[in-house]
């Protein structure tokens, strides 16, 4: 039986999805967040590091394997929320999407509308994002807010520690610092992330086979095209977004608009694109593992409630 023609109550498959969206998110960080931190770190100090490689070799060199994995903590409970928010939100924005197209079944909704669905329901998902990334992105560059005498900060804190500096120098606002450029980053970019998903799944099934029925190597593959995707089109709104979060430490940041003027000013276009190699790499095994641990136990889950 095909996942399409299982059905179940719409606030169960709300769960459904909240669920496989949370798995989805642990699988997403432990799979790459080494990589993302030396995105943050060379995205926020692109003058400090000759590379990839550089960045990397210097971090283990300085704090070893842990200084890769600095938040962790902030990281997983980032993409928890955001994912289970995220997909929770899709089934919502799909069924709402297939309402509007007058369509009978979501399965019935083209890859470009399946896109539609995933930008909206970003909006949402954003909310949660920002204060966690914020706390995440702030550990992760720590390092070099200490030398570049930006922070007095120790380097070895912990999560806590970050959340009670924000609270007590910039009140409940500072968490959502950078909202707007992760709104500028999100809507656009879930929609290239969820297309470029859509479309290599469309491709990757055969006829008369439904996408629900593709297997691992296919549903890795086009989750790390989805990645690619969603950073490809939008990576220099990140990297915008992730100074005015780190460097908020050492006071209130521009806006968006002006922060995006200022680096190009005086650093070029080009400085927007700093830390893009790690990001694209980490994108297929982080996003793969995201998509797969999603589908299977989205499957799973709709399987079970089905015969109860």
């Amino acid at each position: 039986m095909s996942l399409e023609s299982v059905h179940v109550h719409p606030i169960v498959e709300t769960m459904i999805n909240l669920t496989a969206g949370a798995i989805g998110g642990v699988a997403c960080v432990l799979s790459g967040h080494p990589f993302d931190t030396v995105k943050v770190k060379m995205q926020t100090f692109p003058g400090m590091y000759r590379g990839f490689v550089d960045c990397s070799v210097r971090t283990y060199r300085q704090d070893g394997l842990h200084g890769l994995y600095q938040g962790t903590m902030p990281a997983l409970v980032a993409n928890v929320a955001e994912n289970a928010v995220l997909f929770a939100c899709y089934g919502f924005c799909q069924q709402l999407t297939r309402t509007l197209y007058g369509l009978e079944r979501v399965s019935d909704l083209s890859d470009l509308q399946n896109a539609t669905a995933g930008s909206f329901a970003s909006v949402f998902s954003s909310l949660v994002l920002c204060p966690t990334e914020l706390v995440k992105c702030r550990m992760q560059a720590l390092h070099e807010m200490k030398v570049t005498g930006k922070t007095s900060l120790h380097r070895q804190v912990s999560t806590w520690s970050i959340m009670r500096s924000v609270m007590q120098t910039e009140g409940p606002q500072g968490f959502f610092q950078g909202l707007t450029s992760t709104w500028l980053r999100e809507v656009p970019g879930y929609f290239f992330f969820f297309g470029g998903y859509e479309i290599s799944r469309t491709c990757f099934t055969k006829t008369g086979q439904a996408k629900g029925e593709l297997g691992v190597v296919p549903l890795v593959v086009s989750g790390g095209i989805g990645g690619a995707c969603f950073w490809l089109a939008v990576y220099p709104v990140d990297s915008v977004k992730s100074r005015i979060q780190v460097l908020s430490m050492a006071g209130r940041q521009a806006g968006f608009l002006s922060s995006f003027i200022n680096i190009i000013k005086t650093e070029g276009f080009l400085a927007l694109y700093c830390g893009l190699t790690p990001t694209v790499i980490r994108a297929f095994p982080s996003n793969g593992a995201l998509f797969l641990a999603y589908e299977l136990t989205r499957r799973a889950l709709t399987n079970q409630a089905s015969n109860h």
